[in-house]
């Protein structure tokens, strides 16, 4: 018998394959950043060029839209406003300005902007924040006109309403000071508050059917800064201070100016603690204020021109405020001599020049009290004298070493061809004058105080006559 020998079958041994985790995640976070990556991109595409959602101006949603979408609908929005008609009136003053004038209406390129930037700053966090955002983005539109045509108009306006206040002038009467002209209020636009009130026109953003707007302009009281009613409080007492030129020779446009000018600081009042300018109080020099034609200095030569002789009450002035010892912040020589301030036995040197803007006179009121001005011009001798009225605070001035050297020959007269003027005609249109420098040292003292020492010098020079010859045969 054949015996079955059964041999174990041999079987080949397995090795375990080892899942590794952090493959395992890597490969999950590729997928998903596949994924994410996939949509974001998607998402991009589906917004390129257009607002990504979520974006809304004006509670309005824009998302998915275009800028131009935008552009469109405020641009709809702004049409009533241009229509509109403003009609902006006080009493029987007005003026009336349309909206599409002021560009009225809402920004329309700044809130298409504004709203396409979202998510499109450069900063990866908050664009990423912006985009996805479960919140609405709100964008405020920019509602605005042109302020510098309301201000314009508001300014013409103005030229129109504003009347100033006027302050009282005084006069010395029996040593009293009393009232010749009662002061008066004034009124004025109140630019700000008109401003304002059309501001809130717009912001109310409601138009009336009709398409016009009324804006009662606000205006306000001015009070003079010199009330006649206060005239027992000034404080003043007595003369503090004289000052005296004469002006022989003169032409008659000259005298009527020196007389014209003369009057308007007669009664004027300088308060304690102010500093009184000589062009702001003459005011407007020209034929259309009563000024007649007179020889002024003007680019390096003797004109006729309006105003002519305004100089002679600067001078006068100054030589007052140097009597009263007033402090004297600006003065200007003039740029040669003219004979006028040499009369009376003054020296060279005790003038000031005025020419509204460039060169002014200005004088401080240090004193306690108010200064009253007074003037007396005498058309017969041809004087002016000014007076100034105060309460003295035991101050004293002084003028010494007043000098006057370098004195200079004027140079040959000069002839120059005219051809405006006939052949044989000569006119003079310059005249000559001597050169020379002048200086004098001014000290006020109070007691052991010095309140002003300072020294005022004067380059005069020398001014040649200039003749014109005609030419014309």
């Amino acid at each position: 018998m054949t015996k079955t020998v059964i041999h174990p079958r041999k079987t080949k041994s397995v090795t375990p394959v080892l899942v590794n985790p952090v493959r395992i995640g890597v490969f999950i976070l590729l997928v998903i950043v596949a994924a994410l990556s996939a949509s974001y991109w998607s998402f991009e595409n589906r917004y390129k060029g257009k607002i990504y959602p979520g974006v809304t101006v004006s509670g309005i949603p824009f998302g998915g839209q275009t800028k131009d979408v935008v552009k469109q609908y405020w641009l709809n929005r702004n049409a009533p406003f241009q229509k509109t008609t403003f009609t902006l009136s006080y009493k029987d003053i007005v003026a009336t300005v349309s909206g599409s004038e002021l560009d009225i209406g809402y920004d329309v390129d700044l809130s298409a902007l504004q709203a396409y930037l979202v998510g499109r700053s450069g900063n990866l966090t908050t664009d990423i924040l912006s985009k996805f955002s479960r919140k609405p983005i709100e964008i405020t539109p920019y509602f605005r006109y042109k302020t510098d045509i309301l201000d314009n108009i508001l300014e013409t306006l103005a030229a129109s309403i504003d009347v100033p206040a006027q302050d009282g002038l005084f006069a010395i009467d029996d040593g009293k000071v009393t009232a010749f002209r009662q002061s008066k209020d004034g009124i004025r636009l109140n630019r700000a508050q008109a401003r304002s009130d059309f501001h809130a026109l717009l912001e109310a953003k409601t138009l009336p059917d009709d398409g016009l707007i009324m804006l009662a302009l606000p205006v306000e009281p001015v009070k003079p800064d010199i009330a006649t009613e206060n005239i027992n409080h000034y404080g003043i007492k007595g003369l503090i201070g004289t000052g005296y030129s004469e002006f022989h020779g003169s032409i008659a446009g000259r005298i009527h100016n020196v007389a014209l000018a003369a009057a308007k600081f007669n009664g004027v009042l300088i308060p304690p603690d102010t500093t009184l300018s000589f062009n702001q109080t003459l005011g407007d020099v020209s034929a259309a204020t009563g000024y007649q034609s007179a020889y002024i200095i003007k680019g390096g030569r003797t004109i006729l021109g309006d105003g002519g002789g305004v100089c002679q009450v600067s001078t006068t002035l100054f030589r007052a405020a140097l009597d009263a010892g007033l402090l004297i912040p600006e003065r200007h020589a003039h740029a040669y001599r003219v004979h006028y301030y040499e009369e009376a036995g003054y020296k060279a040197g005790l003038d000031a020049t005025v020419f509204d803007p460039s060169a002014d006179l200005k004088i401080v009121n240090d004193t306690p009290a108010y200064i009253l001005i007074q003037t007396k011009t005498d058309l017969k001798n041809l004087s002016l004298t000014f007076e100034l009225y105060g309460t003295s605070d035991g101050r004293a001035s002084s003028i010494t070493d007043h000098r006057v050297w370098g004195i200079t020959p004027p140079p040959p007269d000069l002839y120059q061809d005219d051809p405006t003027l006939s052949v044989g005609v000569v006119k003079q249109v310059d005249w000559a004058a001597w050169g020379a420098k002048a200086a004098f040292k001014y000290k006020v003292l109070r007691g052991d105080e010095v309140l002003v020492d300072t020294e005022y010098f004067s380059n005069f020079r020398p001014w040649q006559a200039v003749y014109l010859k005609g030419t014309l045969e």
